[in-house]
C-alpha cells in the first residue's frame, strides 16, 4: 500500500495545471522556486500516484452545433445491475458523464445533443430500452453560469492511498480512460 504525501509545493503546482494544463513546467518552476526537472519528477510522481488522472482540451457543444445539455435520473429495475446498464450507456455516444447516485433514482446521467429532437431519439430508442432501466426523468439545462474545474485548496498537507484508490477503482467496475 503506497501512501502518497501532498506538500504545498504539490498543492501550488495541482492549482497552476488545473487553470492551464498547458502551462510549460518551466513557468511553474519559476512560480514555486524550484528547477523544471523537479516539477516534472512531481508531476511524474503525482500522475504514477493517480492523483493526475490526465489532461484534455475542452471544446464548447455551441461550436458544433450542440444546442441541449440535459441531465437524466435513471430508476433500475433490479440496483444489483447497475454495472451492466452503465456498460451499456458508454456505448452511447451522447453520454459524457455517468454517476452512481443516492436518492430515488441510482443514475444520474449527463448527455449533450443536437436539438431536443435530438434528444428524444436518444432517450425513447437508446436509453430507455437499456435491460434493467426502470424509468427515467430528464432534465434540461437552460444555462450553465457557472463551469470550472476542481480548486485545489493549500491546505497543511494531505495524504492520498494510491493503493486503496485503484482497488476502489478496480472493484466499482471504473476505467481508465486516456
Amino acid at each position: 500500500m503506497q501512501n502518497i504525501q501532498i506538500d504545498h509545493t504539490d498543492r501550488k503546482i495541482l492549482s497552476f495545471l488545473v487553470k492551464n494544463a498547458r502551462l510549460p513546467f518551466l513557468e511553474i518552476a519559476r512560480e514555486c522556486g524550484v528547477s523544471g526537472a523537479a516539477i516534472h519528477q512531481r508531476v511524474k510522481r503525482l500522475e504514477n500516484a493517480g492523483i493526475i488522472t490526465g489532461s484534455r482540451l475542452l471544446v464548447k457543444p455551441e461550436a458544433l452545433g450542440i444546442q441541449v445539455c440535459a441531465y437524466i435520473q435513471i430508476a433500475l429495475s433490479e440496483g444489483n445491475k447497475y454495472l451492466d446498464v452503465v456498460q451499456a450507456l458508454e456505448k452511447v455516444h451522447e453520454v459524457v458523464e455517468c454517476h452512481f447516485v443516492t436518492g430515488k433514482y441510482s443514475l444520474l446521467v449527463k448527455l449533450f445533443c443536437m436539438d431536443n429532437e435530438h434528444l428524444m431519439e436518444v432517450l425513447v430508442n437508446t436509453i430507455q430500452k437499456i435491460p434493467y432501466i426502470q424509468s427515467t426523468e430528464t432534465l434540461i439545462s437552460l444555462m450553465q453560469p457557472i463551469e470550472r474545474q476542481l480548486w485545489v485548496k493549500e491546505f497543511e498537507n494531505t495524504r492520498f492511498n494510491a493503493a486503496t484508490k485503484a482497488e476502489g477503482k478496480k472493484s466499482s467496475g471504473k476505467r481508465k480512460k486516456e
